[in-house]
């Protein structure tokens, strides 16, 4: 191997790395060399399937740079953005692609869905994401794209030195040798760097950040360090090491502090004051922020807490945050999604558990389920009496007494979180200022979640567990969880109240005399809360309208009293087909109502097919009776009470007018195959 060979090939390498881009030389023909390559795109690439794709992108790279003779960018259809760079030479034209990056978290996002439910499912996820590459901004493509058309006069002579590079490789000149000597602390560097890296990629998001700080503290001598993560607006401390107490020290940091964002951009560390003392530290008043971003989006930050002297070491920390951004990026995307996908799969297990709660024992079975989705050792059901102002337990799972035997329990903290309607996650109740728990409780952990139930603007209780079955601390995984399935309990909880407050329900005129099911007053109330929460958090929702097929044929063929009986008999089919959060209503005549929370559309299509059948299948007095149903989901343009049920009242028109007996969905409406008949 030549010394210009040398010298040509480890800056194409080095400028790979140092960016974290992948760079790829063709000419007219072939690939002519690559530098850290995207796996996805090896992957793509490979398949029958997916090559042509991947040739109308990167395949016609070449031709698009050089008929522009200037840079081109692209994003190809895997979201991968690239820049193809004519490279100016004098025997032979060449191109180089540079990128093959997500600059968006949201596209790699995209890709892993993909994989998981999309067209990518046939590929190994090991290889598929064994190098994926996320840049932190646009800005890093641009530079590493002007630093690599700079270097373009010495590529000819790479590419002519490869032919002969099996014979030339076992020689290694004197030239070479200096070169190699002079970059030994700089490559040495790049390759604890990249050591690390790899080994991220094996470890979960939490391991990895700890592992972080280890290999901060091991090779640079930091001690006291704060680990902090986005929280929607605010950067908030998850992980510490050394002399820093998380219950001492405050740092009030927004994501989007312009000062934050510029010293992402350049690399650069952020001095904040402290708010509190922390005596461990001494005289010590500022901390050095080093901020992590992805796509110009702050996601983390590493604060350190050791007075650093040497301006050369903050650069150096700065640009290994920068560089690891990416790594730790895809880590917590991979976590995101696999939290997501599990649970998409607890949730749907958690309301085909909802549905047999409808018993004697419906509190218990309530606290049951939700524990155990919360992998909880105890937990307890805390409903507020509005008549005695207390609070009273329902139901407990795990505790040592019964405390459903209590007047009032909940004074400690569970009242607190009922009248801020806030929930509380404690890693370490000793860490806090709440008073110590009352030892005949025996728990056996210091973390705990307490969490509001609220229907409206109404809080009607709280849900308390701890003990997790792990030893672990409950977290924003857990949050999630009960975001998920708090609002379905408190749907089922209002329901059962109005099944059981009979008295309390005919006085307030929400439910109908002959089927037992809530009426339409009640339900377009409901329908108004539920769409208010959809907007406000992104749930999904559904509406069904169902109406009886030639019910004015029925009464007139069998009378009145007969059409009554088919009615109650349609409504108990119905609250026996549904969910445990699902409300079914008498609308009005012969027409129900159903309401869907927490429910897509495609869910909401398979739910009304299933109480089709169901009525299509029921043997009636007198003769078969079938229903017709339309359905409408929350949307940007559906998101008023008036608007959705005008939008289910349409599908069911067209319902009826294609035949009856069939389900239609408002969003279809617009197909060939759902125009009304004339």
């Amino acid at each position: 191997m030549s010394a210009k060979q040398s010298k040509t090939k480890i800056s194409i390498e080095r400028l790979a790395g140092e960016s974290g881009l992948a760079i790829v030389i063709v000419d007219e023909k072939s690939v002519i060399d690559t530098a850290n390559n995207n796996s996805i795109c090896l992957t793509l690439y490979a398949s029958p399937e997916f090559a042509p794709r991947c040739a109308e992108f990167c395949g016609k790279a070449f031709a698009w740079a050089q008929e522009a003779q200037n840079i081109v960018e692209y994003e190809c259809y895997a979201g991968l953005s690239c820049a193809a760079v004519p490279l100016k030479n004098q025997e032979k034209p060449l191109v180089g692609i540079v990128g093959r990056t997500f600059l968006k978290s949201s596209k790699y996002r995209q890709a892993t869905e993909r994989t998981i439910t999309g067209d990518w499912q046939q590929f190994s996820p090991i290889d598929f994401f064994d190098n994926v590459l996320l840049t932190i901004s646009e800005q890093n493509l641009d530079k590493t794209v002007r630093k690599l058309e700079n270097q373009a006069p010495d590529l000819l002579e790479t590419i002519t030195a490869e032919k002969s590079r099996n014979s030339v490789e076992k020689q290694k000149s004197e030239t070479e040798n200096q070169i190699l000597k002079s970059k030994t602390i700089e490559a040495e560097e790049t390759a604890a760097w990249r050591s690390l890296f790899s080994s991220l990629l094996k470890l979960s998001y939490q391991q990895a950040c700890v592992k972080v700080l280890d290999f901060l503290k091991k090779r640079y001598g930091l001690v006291s360090m704060i680990w902090m993560e986005r929280r929607e607006d605010r950067l908030e401390i998850i992980l510490s090491s050394g002399k820093i107490n998380e219950k001492q020290i405050q740092i009030g940091v927004s994501a989007n502090d312009e000062r934050i964002i510029k010293a992402a951009q350049n690399a650069s560390s952020l001095e904040l004051r402290e708010r509190g003392t922390v005596e461990s530290f001494g005289k010590q008043q500022t901390i050095n922020l080093f901020p992590i971003a992805v796509g110009g989006e702050v996601r983390s930050a590493l604060a350190v807490a050791d007075k650093i002297e040497n301006q050369e070491l903050v650069q150096k920390i700065a640009q290994f945050c920068r560089t690891a951004a990416s790594e730790l990026e895809i880590l917590r995307l991979r976590e995101e999604l696999s939290a997501r996908d599990w649970l998409r799969n607890a949730v749907h297990k958690f309301n085909e558990g909802l549905r047999k709660t409808d018993t004697e024992d419906f509190w218990l079975n309530l606290t049951r389920i939700s524990a155990e989705l919360l992998r909880a050792e105890r937990a307890s059901l805390l409903i507020f009496n509005e008549k005695s102002q207390v609070l009273q337990a329902k139901a407990s799972v795990g505790a040592p007494e019964d405390l459903t035997v209590q007047n009032e329990i909940g004074s400690r903290v569970a009242r607190d979180v009922l009248q801020s309607g806030k929930p509380l996650v404690v890693e370490n109740v000793g860490q806090t200022d709440l008073a110590s728990a009352p030892p005949e409780r025996k728990y056996l952990t210091d973390s705990f979640i307490s969490y509001p139930i609220s229907i409206g603007a109404r809080n009607i209780g709280v849900l308390n567990f701890t003990d997790r079955a792990d030893r672990l601390k409950f977290g924003e995984i857990d949050l999630e969880i009960l975001r998920s399935i708090v609002p379905q309990i408190a749907a089922a909880i209002d329901h059962a109240n109005l099944k059981r407050e009979t008295g309390k329900l005919r006085h307030l005129s929400v439910t109908d005399s002959l089927t037992g099911l809530v009426n339409r007053r009640y339900l377009e109330e409901r329908l108004t809360e539920e769409i208010k929460r959809s907007n406000r958090h992104g749930y999904p929702m559904a509406f069904l309208m169902i109406d009886v097929d030639f019910f004015k044929s029925y009464n007139d063929s069998f009378g009145h009293t007969e059409g009554d009986k088919a009615l109650k008999i349609v409504g108990n089919a119905l609250k026996e087909t549904l969910r445990g959060a699902d409300i079914a209503a008498r609308y009005g005549g012969e027409e129900f109502s159903i309401l869907l929370p927490q429910t897509t559309a495609e869910e909401a299509e398979t739910i009304a097919e299933r109480v089709r059948r169901n009525i299509e299948q029921i043997e009636f007095p007198n003769r078969k009776v079938t229903i017709s149903i339309g359905i409408a989901s929350c949307s940007y343009d559906l998101n008023s009470c008036e608007n959705l049920i005008s939008a289910a009242d349409k599908a069911l028109y067209y319902a009826k007018n294609k035949g009856r007996n069939t389900v239609r969905i408002y969003e279809n409406l617009g197909k060939e195959d759902d125009q009304p008949q004339k």
